[in-house]
């Protein structure tokens, strides 16, 4: 079933995002992945194509368009050549950094980083992670304390996505009790430290590191946002997260059933195509009818983020879904692949090592169900006054 989420503007935006993807990133995935590093100068490729930044201001170097189907157009392309990594990098700085750059920041911090941050430039992280404290952001153990003109920041983070070569970090730090308040950390501050890149299974291609925080003294106008409010600054952005990571999942099933069908129809056994075989044909069946189900949702989850009505529990119903489908399906998938599945030059084989983190970063399933569950119950509880019926 074609999607009718996308208009004409939008297949003519895909068609010059198809040929940049087939030219500058297609032949480079496998090399990135064992460099562990993206080549530095894609993203100002990106960047000068206007991939990034998309909802930036164009003041500030951006697209200036709050359409993020755009994004969508871009997420389905890279997925289509498995380049999980690359939409790490790309959605790290568009559905992480810059809504909070571009909503919370002053103007001059917007006009110090945003202009190089959607050049590609710079590069950009988000550090709210920490070795104690992974959904759970109260847990956050890393402090800020105002001293003068200063923020002095003590504590460490952990899984950061781009943290290895950021300029700039936006870092969540406790500066009250019950109080978060979130910090722009740049890079070369005295006492801002990096440690190692990890060693992951997956999206290998963009780094993920540890970051430390010994005493950095962070000057008073690096507030982003209101003090205090970092809690919710960060409620207030995470269905956009949710939603990446969502819509990225449901692109990630469709390539790999791609993928599938093509190798079932041109590979052999016991004479005949894979594909002629009825266990072969009920599999695609049931995984391109939960495809096109789970796309019939999205679609109106995108309209809605669209339009500013997307519900925190709407983007965690979208995102355990999807990231549960993705690995549902390309599980399945890489088994009508047989022991080529399990070769790393074959996409599934990647797709597969890609696809087991999307149910844990961005919030796990568990919480996402969590956060579903929690809000039926108080709307239960709410219109039958408190009371629990029992039947």
């Amino acid at each position: 079933m074609r999607s009718s989420l996308f208009t004409d503007d939008h297949e003519d935006f895909r068609s010059m995002v198809r040929d940049f993807v087939d030219r500058e990133i297609a032949p480079h995935v496998e090399e990135w992945e064992q460099a562990g590093r993206i080549d530095p100068k894609l993203m100002t490729k990106a960047g000068g194509l206007g991939l990034l930044g998309l909802a930036v201001p164009e003041e500030y170097g951006g697209g200036g368009t709050g359409d993020y189907r755009f994004r969508c157009v871009l997420i389905d392309e890279l997925a289509r050549v498995g380049a999980a990594a690359v939409n790490a990098a790309f959605g790290g700085f568009d559905d992480l950094v810059a809504p909070y750059l571009a909503d919370l920041g002053t103007d001059e911090q917007k006009r110090r980083w945003l202009p190089g941050l959607c050049s590609g430039e710079l590069r950009s992280a988000i550090a709210m992670t920490e070795p104690e404290a992974g959904s759970d952001l109260r847990g956050i153990r890393t402090t800020a304390v105002s001293q003068g003109g200063h923020w002095v920041l003590t504590g460490s983070k952990t899984f950061i996505t781009g943290g290895a070569h950021a300029n700039v970090v936006v870092t969540v730090a406790r500066t009250r009790e019950r109080e978060f308040s979130l910090f722009l950390v740049q890079d070369g501050m005295p006492g801002f430290t990096r440690g190692r890149c990890l060693d992951k299974l997956g999206q290998r291609g963009e780094d993920v590191s540890e970051l430390f925080f010994d005493d950095v003294r962070v000057p008073a106008e690096n507030l982003l946002g209101t003090e205090g409010a970092g809690l919710r600054h960060l409620m207030q952005r995470l269905p956009k997260e949710r939603m990446s990571i969502a819509y990225y999942g449901l692109a990630a099933a469709e390539a790999a059933l791609s993928w599938t069908l093509a190798y079932t129809g041109e590979r052999r056994a016991f004479g005949r195509p894979v594909a002629d075989f009825q266990n072969t044909r009920f599999t695609l069946a049931e995984l391109s009818t939960e495809i096109d189900v789970t796309r019939a949702y999205l679609d109106q989850c995108v309209l809605a983020l669209n339009t500013g009505t997307l519900t925190a529990v709407d983007a965690a119903k979208a995102k355990w879904w999807a990231t549960e489908l993705q690995n549902r399906v390309i599980n399945r998938c890489l088994q009508l692949h047989g022991g080529y599945g399990y070769m790393r030059e074959y996409p599934i084989a990647r797709a597969y090592a890609d696809a087991r983190v999307t149910t844990i970063y961005g919030g796990t399933t568990e919480i996402m169900k969590e956060i579903v569950g929690r809000h039926l119950v108080s709307d239960v509880s709410s219109r039958d006054g408190g009371v629990r019926h029992h039947r």
